[in-house]
């Protein structure tokens, strides 16, 4: 079934960017939720609100009937009003959570993942026509290491072994794409991988080889990266939580499937090939 005018939340992120970019391609008309000016494709329309101030998405809303919602806060709070506002206007939501939700309704997750949760809750009861998909890890994550690999050549980070299927987030996107404009995927939890786990260190030398110069991973203690993070201003909730999360996959990794393929038909991108989009990014 395809879907009239969609709203994308997160619109200057690299997913939901990547939602804009594929939608607009594809001739279907779209409107990105911004909280200033913004870098947009000619034609796709840029409406100004908040996530933050639920009163202020009515105007983006107008004649929208799917929004592709990112949550960008680490907790719930506001989430039923901006959820009751979208209900008033639109007839479906796809929401990006996380492969760390909890499968079952009754087990909240990790902490990290808490909001998730709740935000898929949320949708679940509103009523709405909804989708959460669930991502891995996402390989631009890894852009967190750029200004090292610019400046140094060399990425002092924890857990060097640690070997997850990151994601591209242009698959992200094109699993988004057929939940917003076809009914293949109402009422599910796709959880969607990149093709292969990877370890950190080989990451950090896939990029070398993309940006054509050696990068070394030098690994540091789970401590020294928690006090890092800190000292750099991150969340203590976030960094007590996402370190640890990270440090036991390494006995218990994260499942691999082909679940982008399945519902896309086209295999999901390799981290050597997100590698190569992003190059200019760690140059």
């Amino acid at each position: 079934m395809t879907r009239s005018r969609i709203l994308v939340t997160g619109a200057t992120g690299k997913v939901g960017g990547a939602v804009v970019n594929r939608l607009h391609a594809a001739g279907v008309p779209v409107r990105a939720l911004v909280r200033r000016e913004a870098d947009l494709p000619e034609g796709v329309q840029a409406v100004r609100g908040d996530l933050g101030d639920p009163a202020s998405l009515d105007a983006a809303l107008e004649g929208v009937d799917a929004v592709f919602l990112v949550w960008p806060f680490l907790s719930a709070e506001g989430a039923s009003d901006v959820i009751d506002v979208i209900g008033k206007h639109a007839r479906r939501v796809v929401y990006l959570s996380s492969a760390g939700v909890g499968d079952q309704k009754d087990e909240p997750g990790e902490a990290i993942t808490m909001f998730h949760t709740e935000l898929e809750r949320l949708i679940e009861a509103s009523g709405l026509e909804w989708t959460a998909l669930r991502p891995t890890g996402f390989a631009s994550n890894t852009l967190g290491w750029a200004q090292e690999i610019r400046t140094t050549g060399v990425v002092r980070a924890p857990l060097a072994r640690l070997a997850r299927p990151l994601i591209h987030e242009a698959d992200m996107a094109a699993v988004a794409v057929q939940a917003l404009r076809t009914d293949a995927l109402l009422g599910t939890r796709p959880l969607i991988t990149g093709p292969e786990l990877i370890t950190q260190e080989r990451q950090v030398a896939l990029i070398g080889e993309a940006i054509g110069r050696p990068v070394r991973f030098e690994e540091v203690s789970l401590e020294e990266a928690i006090e890092q993070m800190k000292a750099a201003g991150y969340p203590a909730e976030l960094v007590e939580a996402v370190l640890p999360a990270q440090a036991e996959m390494l006995d218990n990794p994260e499942p691999v499937n082909d679940e982008v393929e399945r519902i896309t038909g086209t295999p999901a991108r390799t981290f050597r090939e997100w590698a190569i989009d992003h190059a200019a990014d760690f140059r």
